[in-house]
């Protein structure tokens, strides 16, 4: 009988009567039924997995553990072998073995990655960042979202920045302050009591001509009264503007 740990090896090399390799690939021979496990001692399986594990102290011990799982799903296929067999049990023997395969072979995928995350270069022990960096650059893609009425809202504002702009100057039928001088001139030589300046106004013009001319006739007052022509008297702030003439 050889050694379970050959030369240093850490796979579990079982030889006993019917089968001589693999723990692992016994197992899955056996899942399909290649392999009569009715020949093969559980006995001397549980010795060879206990010199292992003695020889193998040293080594890695989640791997007798997993070989330990192998050991005991062949013990349990090889009891449903000699055991009757309930035909409403499920899963059957066969797809526990499968199942278990399929983890242990995820779980050494996963001890693979790990290690090769392990291996790779570290920064400041095999790699070292640059002493200058230059950082990052940074490009920015701008991404619009509209609706149409944004759209038309925006060309409206545009379009009314840009077309050309004609100023029309509406016509107004206004009063000017030398025709208010001329006018408050001439009735004030007619007029010697105090006048409420609305009299001084043009009869039958229109309201707005009529504003045009109050405000122009208020500041042909102010110039005549300045000029010591006639006189200017309000009783109350708001209250009716009255003219006088000084005899010259």
């Amino acid at each position: 009988m050889t050694s379970p740990v050959d030369g240093g090896d850490d796979i579990l090399k079982i030889e006993v009567e019917g089968w001589e390799g693999p723990l692992d690939l016994l197992l899955a021979l056996a899942r399909t039924q290649k392999v009569d496990l009715r020949q093969i001692s559980i006995l001397e399986l549980v010795e060879q997995y206990l010199a292992y594990v003695h020889a193998a102290r040293e080594l890695r011990l989640e791997l007798a553990a997993d070989y330990l799982v192998m050991a005991a799903w062949l013990a349990y296929l090889k009891s449903a072998l000699l055991l009757p067999r309930n035909p409403a049990e499920s899963p059957s023997p066969e797809e526990l073995a499968l199942r278990l395969q399929l983890r242990l072979e995820r779980l050494s995928a996963m001890r693979e990655a790990g290690a090769r995350l392990i291996a790779r270069d570290r920064m400041g022990r095999d790699v070292f960042p640059r002493g200058a960096p230059e950082g990052l650059r940074v490009q920015r893609q701008a991404k619009w979202e509209v609706e149409i009425y944004d759209l038309i809202a925006a060309y409206g504002r545009i379009s009314a920045r840009t077309r050309p702009v004609m100023h029309v100057v509406a016509h107004r039928d206004v009063m000017t302050l030398e025709a208010a001088l001329e006018r408050l001139s001439t009735q004030l030589g007619t007029r010697i009591e105090w006048e409420v300046i609305e009299s001084f106004l043009p009869e039958g013009a229109s309201d707005l001509y009529r504003r045009s001319a109050l405000a122009s006739s208020f500041a042909a007052a102010l110039e005549l009264a300045r000029q010591g022509r006639l006189e200017i008297r309000q009783d109350a702030p708001f209250a009716p503007l009255y003219l006088k003439a000084i005899p010259q």
